[in-house]
């Protein structure tokens, strides 16, 4: 799927150590598959797992244009110089790129890479508005536990807590010009109740995905960053009762052309 045509909902990590479970990945349902370099691989295995990597090529062209990423590690590490050496010799995944907190890092990206950026910090969340400015970035995702961590280790479980920064994010985007962002994972695997809860407030702040630890969460993100059967059955109403675009009414309700554009946004993301 091409970031470019119509942004994921879902992005799925795969530890870099895990490549078997590649087609797993991709037939998984997630929108997008992140290969984990950075904090799913300890230290020690880092080196195999590049070369590892670097011997499953092949596969990895297979996936649609737009559906891998790559994160490396934070740049100014040796790990970082390596992870991009190795990208060079891959089908052209982007790039997500962690603890993002400047300009600079991101210029020293491969040109024309695709890079989803991570904001991890409060250093990172002050300079979002400005990371548009680079070309290569086509999105911005909130890295929620190492970010609460940045903060002085309050809870990443508390949405309350992190309500602002999620907020900051989304707004940093737009003025950005980026696409809504993409909201940090649901630690807690086998809660379901905590992945709808996280997703439905991600969704009402204004973010557009969610990233995913488990393919067992891919599901009930997609539905929640989808239009409901309800959302679209009241856009198709709209559409249908503006007619030419002209102020009117429907249920009691006025419609003007902000009404109209969100009922049309919603089509568009249905279809």
């Amino acid at each position: 799927m091409n970031i470019a045509t119509r942004p994921p909902r879902s992005f799925l990590f795969l530890p870099a150590t895990r490549l078997e479970r590649l087609d797993k990945a991709l037939t998984s349902g997630a929108d997008a598959v992140i290969i984990d370099l950075e904090d799913a691989v300890a230290p020690a295995d880092k080196a195999a797992a590049r070369a590892a990597l670097a011997n499953a090529a092949a596969p990895m062209a297979s996936a649609a244009p737009g559906t891998l990423w790559l994160r490396i590690n934070a740049m100014g590490t040796r790990e970082a110089s390596a992870d991009l050496d190795l990208w060079q010799a891959l089908p052209a995944p982007g790039i997500v790129l962690p603890k993002t907190q400047g300009l600079d890092e991101l210029r020293a990206l491969p040109p024309g890479c695709p890079v989803l950026a991570l904001i991890e910090s409060a250093q990172g969340l002050a300079m979002a508005p400005r990371l548009g400015e680079v070309p290569a970035v086509v999105g911005l995702a909130f890295g929620s536990i190492d970010y609460a961590l940045d903060l002085g280790g309050i809870d990443p479980d508390d949405r309350e807590a992190l309500r602002h920064a999620r907020s900051t994010l989304v707004w940093a985007a737009r003025v950005a010009g980026l696409p809504a962002p993409v909201d940090g994972v649901t630690a807690r695997l086998d809660d379901d109740a905590a992945l709808l809860a996280d997703a439905g407030e991600a969704r009402r702040l204004g973010f557009g995905a969610k990233l995913c630890i488990h393919p067992r969460q891919v599901a009930t993100v997609n539905a929640m960053f989808a239009p409901s059967a309800a959302d679209i059955e009241w856009a198709r109403r709209v559409v249908a009762a503006a007619g030419d675009g002209a102020a009117t009414q429907l249920d009691g309700a006025m419609i003007d052309r902000p009404v109209l554009q969100r009922a049309q946004r919603v089509l568009a993301a249905a279809r």
